[in-house]
């Protein structure tokens, strides 16, 4: 395995850019992977559904493939959308010479709007895909259509006892505000349980779900850890869909910075502070958009763009020292400087070029803490005498 997991993608296009090939681009990359693609075919699709479908031909998608495979390299596959029978086939005898590599398949069958994706015969087919596949993961009708099962944890343990991969059972499509999601193994059964994020922006949640686990497997994580970090990964782009269209829109992959991932990830600072009502002006004037306001606990949460965030606890008898310091990253640094002085935010310095190559202008919050304003942009991570 690659420091950088190596993502292929066997799934079809979405001109739309909410579901597909787009929807797992974005998501491999969010997630600190390198996504390679075998298009199989080419649709004309927006929020409101599926217009025209141009299937690739087999022979194409296998020398795209080929093309991968022969160089870059496989760490892991997610299969979504197949355009029949002979490809799924095709597909499935090309990625039985792969020795234990990961694969995830999602048997695609209905698209969020309704359209239909596939036909009879294909999803006849998809049996030799799970006879492959470490997991499958169908929604609650895609489960039954493949085993003609009402009961999912018994529909699931057909599939898991005749073609022997795991099967993720998605459970967003039960009514209420509750839903649960549970792994079948075939020694093994683990389940989540969580809140339905009310919105109308879904398009795309089944294929980056999929590709999120194919990404994390593809990172050397085992199957339950794959599947609990790819479930939070889409709740978080649930919360955070663009809303965009008119129908059923695409969720928010490139918000998803810091909420998940490989290794630690300093994404949350805490501050002291005296006054809870100067703090909280304070750094909502620096731009900062505040999420948690709880004047009652002395307690204020603030996002910066990026998805990092800082908060403010109040403890009037703590004595606060200026021994740390919050910088806080900008581009436009010399002129948002001379908006917020008007503004009435005193400096204690302006913008000054530094010998380690950022510039800076230096501030303190109400309470005394220091804060920094700087731009470095690839001298933060880069600077030449990085060590490595």
């Amino acid at each position: 395995m690659t420091p950088t997991a190596r993502i292929l993608i066997i799934a079809g296009s979405d001109s739309g850019g909410g579901a597909g090939i787009q929807a797992d681009i974005k998501t491999v990359t969010m997630l600190g992977g390198h996504a390679t693609t075998a298009i199989t075919a080419i649709t004309a699709q927006n929020t409101l559904g599926v217009d025209a479908v141009h299937p690739v031909p087999t022979e194409m998608i296998i020398a795209q493939m080929d093309s991968i495979i022969g160089d870059i390299g496989v760490d892991a596959v997610k299969i979504g959308m197949l355009p029949g029978p002979f490809a799924a086939e095709a597909i499935a005898n090309r990625l039985k010479q792969m020795d234990k590599v990961p694969i995830v398949f999602d048997p695609v069958m209905v698209a969020t709007s309704g359209s239909k994706l596939a036909d009879d015969a294909t999803i006849a087919a998809f049996g030799k895909l799970m006879d492959i596949a470490t997991v499958a993961t169908p929604n609650l009708p895609e489960l039954q259509r493949l085993t003609s099962e009402d009961d999912p944890v018994a529909a699931a343990l057909h599939l898991v006892g005749q073609h022997g991969c795991a099967v993720l059972i998605k459970g967003g499509h039960e009514e209420g505000d509750a839903i649960a999601d549970a792994l079948i193994e075939e020694d093994n059964m683990t389940s989540w349980q969580g809140q339905r994020i009310q919105t109308d922006n879904t398009h795309g949640t089944g294929c980056t779900l999929a590709t999120a686990i194919a990404t994390f497997l593809g990172q050397g994580a085992s199957l339950n850890t794959a599947v609990e970090q790819a479930r939070t990964f889409v709740r978080v782009a649930l919360h955070d869909a663009p809303d965009i269209g008119q129908g059923a829109g695409p969720i928010g992959q490139g918000s998803v910075r810091l909420d998940v991932g490989t290794g630690l990830r300093l994404n949350q600072v805490t501050v002291t502070g005296s006054n809870y009502r100067k703090s909280v002006e304070f750094y909502r004037t620096l731009g900062l958009r505040q999420i948690v306001d709880s004047p009652e606990n002395g307690y204020a949460r603030f996002e910066a763009a990026g998805g990092a965030t800082l908060s403010v606890q109040i403890d009037p008898e703590e004595t606060i020292l200026a021994t740390t310091a919050i910088y806080l990253e900008c581009d436009d640094l010399d002129e948002r400087v001379e908006q917020l002085a008007r503004s009435g935010i005193t400096f204690e310095h302006g913008p000054r070029n530094q010998p380690w190559m950022w510039r800076e202008a230096r501030l303190r919050d109400p309470s005394g803490n220091i804060v920094f304003l700087y731009h470095a942009g690839e001298a933060r991570r880069f600077p030449p005498w990085r060590v490595d």
